[in-house]
């Protein structure tokens, strides 16, 4: 049902660079890079994840209670996919742990302070 989630940035370079660090473990690549936007996809068909300056030229801000999850494939890269992205200068929301029964999951905010999380159902 998704298609792919935009969260904005004050610095698009930097963010570029956060994010092509961290969604490299997942496969995903630039599929767009303008001015304004840096979007990723792993593979066509699945969801995709971008950032961007505000189109309209307001600062950034984060949205409270929004929350993008990056599904991974086991609680390994859960634990290695929240340690890149603290190595990274994201900061710590709540460490991976098992949150509910079959629920395993860790929580970050990257350069901007948006929140994000990464977990494994099962």
């Amino acid at each position: 049902m998704i298609g792919y989630t935009t969260v904005g940035t004050h610095n698009l370079e930097k963010a570029g660079a956060f994010y092509d660090a961290l969604l490299a473990d997942y496969g995903a690549k630039r599929f767009m890079d303008t001015a304004r936007i840096i979007v990723w996809f792993a593979q066509p068909g699945t969801p995709g994840f971008s950032v961007c300056l505000p189109f309209d030229g307001q600062p950034a801000s984060i949205g409270n209670g929004v929350m993008v999850a990056l599904a991974a494939k086991d609680r390994a890269q859960v634990d290695a996919i929240y340690a890149k992205a603290i190595s990274l200068g994201a900061t710590d929301e709540g460490a991976p742990g098992e949150r509910m029964p079959g629920f395993y999951a860790g929580y970050f905010r990257d350069l901007d302070g948006n929140k994000l999380n990464v977990f494994f159902m099962g």
